[in-house]
């Protein structure tokens, strides 16, 4: 279903895992039932924000490296060279 794009599967799945005897795994189903249309949207569309959230990680990434220095002037100085 993750690495085939079978969103179409998830409702069968997690009437599966309702049946089973494994309460972290009812919390996890309830919790993809709070958001079932993105979560779907998730597993069977082609697009991905995986690059954006590489980039937002790096920077957040930098920002730690350069907590309580100077101010926002070398960061963004850095920001912008390392690119």
């Amino acid at each position: 279903m993750l690495t085939q794009r079978q969103g179409e599967h998830l409702p069968a799945w997690l009437g599966a895992v309702r049946q089973d005897d494994l309460p972290s795994l009812h919390t996890l189903a309830a919790g993809i039932d709070r958001d079932l249309n993105a979560v779907t949207a998730g597993l069977t569309l082609p697009w991905s924000s995986g690059e954006v959230e590489g980039h937002v990680n790096w920077i957040k990434m930098l920002k730690r490296q350069m907590f309580g220095r100077a101010g926002f002037a070398p960061l963004r100085k850095r920001v912008l060279l390392a690119h």
